[in-house]
């Protein structure tokens, strides 16, 4: 594509949105990607969506901007959760929550520098960290944006309060749908889903995954089916699911590193010295280090050792043998 042709794409596909946003976009995040320009003129059609792309291809935004974009000019109404997205992944919501009030706040300032009125739009998740008073206030103060698992949604669900929410949806984000798709925590997740129907009419869905075959199959899974005519005898039709997929390349660069200096292999205490300061200096090196362990017992000694003769910790541990409040932390 020449230079000439992507500009005018990128302008078409950002005139869908209000002009300080697209602004916004263009300065913040940079030129849309390839899965954006493709799955956004679905989106704002209010068409169903599976977007399959790798990691980093910008699908979360792709799902949450339009949603943003019809909160702050008034399209859909606030002071009700209208965007409901699940997670199978409780450990990834609080970044997702982190990572939507980050634009939010930019946002803000770019409408506050333009003079234009900019609408209070609460994000909250919901799971079993929530605490009760948390829970209790998002029943009388519903956010615009509830972030919550499989698990929690059928909680919400089997309630009269957490019911009460839910009533008023436009788009439901399904993300990592290949984590579910087949197994029962899948069925657990659409059979949530599909009782949503009751409580908020016709929504919108949208489903992400990261790597996920075969494309149809999956969409006609998050579609499901629509049932017309009387109860007493319904007739049934399919969802239909539009399935964009991005074939953007993506390069990855992998090194297999090896602790420098001799290693007594029949010599455990030898073996650690070398590797943890290994670990170290790539931790040190960088803004953020991931470090997998098999097992907590392992990472609980990564994060010891990491720490040890540090002035302040360098390292936490993550599991799920942490308190509640630990995690989020």
């Amino acid at each position: 594509m020449s230079a000439r042709k992507e500009i005018k794409t990128t302008q078409a596909v950002l005139n869908q949105f209000h002009p300080l946003v697209a602004e916004w976009f263009l300065v913040h995040i940079g030129s849309p990607t390839d899965l954006q320009e493709k799955a956004w003129p679905k989106i704002a059609a209010g068409e169903h969506v599976l977007i399959s792309a790798p990691t980093g291809s910008g699908k979360t935004l792709a799902a949450f901007l339009w949603a943003i974009n019809q909160l702050i000019v008034g399209k859909w109404p606030l002071g009700r959760t209208g965007v409901l997205y699940v997670s199978p992944l409780k450990a990834l919501n609080n970044d997702v929550r982190r990572n939507l009030l980050r634009p939010l706040a930019e946002l803000r300032k770019v409408f506050d520098g333009a003079g234009e009125l900019f609408p209070a739009i609460a994000v909250a998740t919901r799971s079993g960290d929530t605490p009760q008073s948390e829970r209790r206030r998002m029943q009388h103060h519903p956010p615009e944006i509830l972030i919550t698992t499989p698990e929690s949604l059928n909680l919400l669900l089997s309630s009269k309060g957490g019911r009460s929410i839910l009533t008023s949806l436009t788009t439901v984000i399904l993300d990592e749908i290949h984590a579910v798709v087949d197994g029962k925590r899948g069925a657990h997740l659409m059979t949530a889903v599909d009782r949503l129907v009751p409580l908020s009419g016709e929504f919108q869905r949208i489903a992400l995954s990261a790597t996920v075959r075969p494309l149809q199959t999956v969409a006609e899974f998050v579609g499901g089916y629509v049932m017309a005519g009387n109860p007493h005898n319904p007739r049934y039709s399919v969802r239909h699911v539009q399935v964009v997929k991005s074939f953007q390349k993506k390069n990855y660069c992998l090194r297999v590193g090896f602790p420098q200096g001799a290693i007594d292999w029949d010599d455990r205490a030898d073996f650690w010295q070398p590797f943890v300061a290994e670990l170290k200096s790539i931790v040190l090196k960088n803004r953020s280090t991931l470090i997998f362990a098999n097992s907590r017992r392992f990472c609980e000694k990564f994060t010891h050792l990491l720490n040890q003769d540090e002035p302040a910790p360098i390292a936490y541990a993550h599991h799920g043998s942490l308190a509640p409040e630990k995690r989020p932390e």
